[in-house]
């Protein structure tokens, strides 16, 4: 095995396609930290993919470490697949199209047939192209809402959904046998073109996508007479053909787009965190709101599977969060559909373990059954198609995460922006014509079902001095945990990753039936609620908090306190 500076030397003599990398290999000889940084370890292939900063090394995102990602999943899809086939889309991030292509060319060299978009695409639109081409994986070149240096590699299933932990195990495994340069094969992308190997994704697919999109509308003929006025922002991303086609579609006429933010640019000058989550992000787009004064502020991120919104609230713009939007979407879709006859019989909402518990009062009072799963998009997905399986599809009627994500239907297994664009500019309409502003209607919603405060706070640890406190914070939560946060006695703790669920006041245990996770939770009087886990994709630990109250003001005020408690508790 190389060390970190002979691997150094070794990508000095082997990586000379790009001259990118080349130039800054240059750059850091002799510096000792920096060659260590970038070639200490290889970077991580999850059940996320891959995703870090852009540059020269094993733990970087460049043309090597995507070809060599891509002939791991060759290799397995070769042994599981017979004529395997790969549906490849890309986001604007910098060197998207590059890896893209770099991706495509290995598996054409593999014998395996390639989609590929003609352009960039969203996220949901390479789970959609995945089904509908019959493709035995997918791959989605993004780093979703990190900032511009940062670029990911995302591998699907044949199902459309992000791929399991067993075949990404299974990947993993082969490119661990893989040496960087000379374990892989590739071709020129014209001359597979050419060949028949890969082929662009056609025009119908992209049409089918947008007819089952709207097949989600439970209102078709209302956005178009309720004057709804839009303000949206794609934040240089894939959104703004696919969001404005169905704004379009819906009938909403209204729409001015944020200048700075329409087209795709992966250097994210205007909002250096492109996430929709994250106040700084909308700030172009608040500003043209409140010269515009529309209804509603949408932004979804770089790979449009997310959305965040802005409402009126008096003279300024109100932010939303994704839990109040997807509890407010879920009784939406509850109400309009029963009140239309279209639930179907025993219907399911899905939803992850930090997403907020008032989805189970909502969920109680249309009869509707409550799925949680891990945290992870895929695991709703997966639902779906367990559902499928049993020709049951049509049960589900929602699913979402607190973190901006949410699907309606089940033509996607990944969390899909358009479709909910379309849906929260549905609500917003259908509200608009009773009376009822964005604001009232979630007052309306706590009023009757109760005020859930709910937060998340990310903690950053980068390096490698970083992965290993992350991992004794895990481990002494896990090992000695409190009993007891700000003064708010635990009554219950789960381990995702022992299974095992403890109620601290019997002393009773129970097992947990989820697939086995770094997660911890602690269940506390009054409510309340601590989840932490560490990032799949990032150098983080991140806490989700939730308390509940009888107004938004003292919630927050409990919700700052919980923060604080819980900060000082893991730093300390």
């Amino acid at each position: 095995m190389m060390t970190e500076k002979e691997l150094y030397q070794h990508w000095l003599e082997h990586a000379t396609e790009d001259a990118d990398l080349q130039k800054e290999l240059k750059e850091i000889a002799g510096d000792d930290a920096a060659i260590s940084d970038r070639f200490y370890r290889d970077l991580e292939f999850g059940t996320g993919g891959l995703r870090g900063v852009i540059g020269a090394g094993t733990y970087r995102m460049n043309i090597y470490t995507v070809r060599r990602a891509t002939q791991g999943l060759a290799n397995y899809v070769k042994s599981a697949f017979q004529n395997p086939s790969v549906a490849i889309s890309y986001d604007s991030r910098i060197k998207s199209d590059v890896f893209a292509k770099a991706a495509a060319e290995v598996l054409a060299a593999n014998g395996i047939h390639v989609h590929i978009y003609t352009e960039l695409m969203p996220t949901p639109m390479l789970s959609y192209a995945v089904r509908a081409q019959k493709c035995s994986a997918g791959i989605m070149i993004t780093a979703s809402h990190n900032p511009a240096k940062y670029n990911g590699y995302k591998v699907y299933g044949s199902d459309g959904c992000q791929m399991t932990i067993d075949a990404a195990n299974a990947v993993l495994a082969e490119i661990n046998a893989l040496d960087m340069f000379t374990g892989v094969q590739h071709t020129d992308f014209e001359k597979a073109m050419a060949d028949g190997m890969i082929s662009y994704t056609p025009q119908s697919v992209i049409d089918a996508y947008y007819q089952d999109v709207l097949k989600q509308s439970l209102n078709p003929d209302l956005c178009a007479k309720s004057g709804l006025k839009i303000v949206y922002t794609p934040l240089n991303g894939t959104g703004n053909k696919p969001v404005r086609h169905i704004l379009s579609a819906i009938g909403i006429q209204d729409v001015t787009v944020v200048p700075e933010q329409e087209n795709p640019d992966g250097n994210f000058t205007t909002c250096p965190y492109p996430n929709p989550e994250i106040r700084e992000a909308l700030e172009c787009g608040l500003k043209l709101c409140r010269e515009v004064k529309p209804d509603l502020l949408l932004a979804t991120d770089p790979d449009a599977d997310r959305v965040g919104i802005a409402v009126p609230d008096g003279d300024d713009y109100a932010l939303f969060s994704g839990n109040e939007v997807g509890a407010l979407l879920l009784e939406y879709i509850c109400q309009q559909r029963t009140e239309k006859g279209t639930m179907p019989k025993n219907p399911i909402a899905v939803k992850t373990i930090v997403t907020t518990d008032i989805v189970n009062a909502i969920a109680k009072e249309y009869g509707v059954e409550v799925i949680d799963v891990l945290t992870g998009f895929k695991f709703i997905g997966e639902q779906i198609g367990f559902l499928e399986e049993k020709g049951e599809e049509d049960r589900y009627i929602f699913g979402f995460e607190e973190s901006y994500g949410y699907l309606a239907g089940s033509y996607v297994r990944d969390k899909d922006a358009v479709v909910a664009s379309m849906l929260i500019c549905e609500m917003a309409a259908y509200y608009r014509t009773k009376g009822i502003s964005m604001i009232e209607a979630r007052k309306r919603m706590y009023a009757k079902y109760g005020v859930y405060v709910h937060s998340q706070h990310s903690f950053t640890f980068e390096g490698e001095s970083g992965m290993i406190e992350m991992q004794n914070i895990m481990s002494k939560l896990r090992n000695e945990h409190p009993t007891e946060i700000n003064g708010l006695k635990v009554v219950q703790f789960d381990d995702y990753q022992t299974s095992v669920s403890k109620n601290l006041e019997t002393g009773a245990t129970a097992e947990i039936t989820l697939p086995k996770s770094n997660v911890l939770a602690f269940t506390l009087e009054q409510g309340a609620k601590v989840v932490i886990r560490p990032s799949g994709t990032e150098p983080k630990i991140k806490a989700y908090y939730t308390v509940t109250a009888k107004t938004n003001e003292e919630g927050s005020v409990k919700e700052k306190a919980l923060d604080a408690a819980f900060s000082a508790m893991i730093l300390n």
